[in-house]
């Protein structure tokens, strides 16, 4: 147990490294996350949930999704009192392996159709060339990583959706969780 929490915890320090790596900036400083607006720690996670659920929807096909929750980490040099990012890692089972093969290409072409941005796609360097697709969505201020893992079993998709740079209001704080 201690393990898979490790490697999870793991697998999310690397997708948000990642993910805010991604060409999700802004105009003014390209080395920075864009700004999400101000917000509080339980509204952004709302926010990120329902992102993740659009996405959810843009799949298409029956199966079970984790019930995972959102998480706050910090903005890479801002005040981490003021200001915070939310991040939603979650996994997605098809009811039939078969129907898996076709979602990532469909996901590469409709995730454009609802504002997203395709900044990656292809197969990964490992040796079940898992193939990923990290998308931005300049309007939402979210980016998204998909890895399609096909040789699991069962076959599966990991996805991590973040968010930009929120600040909390004035008199708030960020809360962890």
């Amino acid at each position: 147990m201690k393990t898979a929490l490790g490697a999870e915890a793991l697998l999310v320090s690397i997708a948000l490294i990642t993910l805010t790596g991604c060409s999700m900036t802004d105009a003014n400083d390209s080395s920075s996350l864009p700004s999400a607006g101000t917000s509080t720690t339980e509204e952004a996670a709302r926010t990120v949930k329902k992102v993740s659920s659009e996405i959810y929807d843009l799949m298409g096909i029956m199966g079970k999704a984790s019930n995972s929750g959102a998480g706050v980490t910090e903005c890479g040099g801002k005040d981490p009192e003021k200001y915070f990012q939310i991040f939603h890692p979650w996994s997605f089972t098809p009811a039939s392996p078969e129907q898996l093969g076709d979602v990532m290409e469909r996901l590469k072409e409709d995730l454009p159709e609802h504002g997203w941005k395709v900044v990656e796609y292809g197969p990964d360097t490992s040796k079940n060339k898992n193939v990923r697709l990290t998308a931005d969505n300049e309007k939402e201020r979210h980016s998204v990583k998909i890895w399609h893992y096909a040789k699991r079993n069962p076959p599966k998709m990991s996805l991590m959706v973040v968010s930009g740079c929120y600040q909390v209001p004035e008199g708030e704080k960020v809360d962890r969780f």
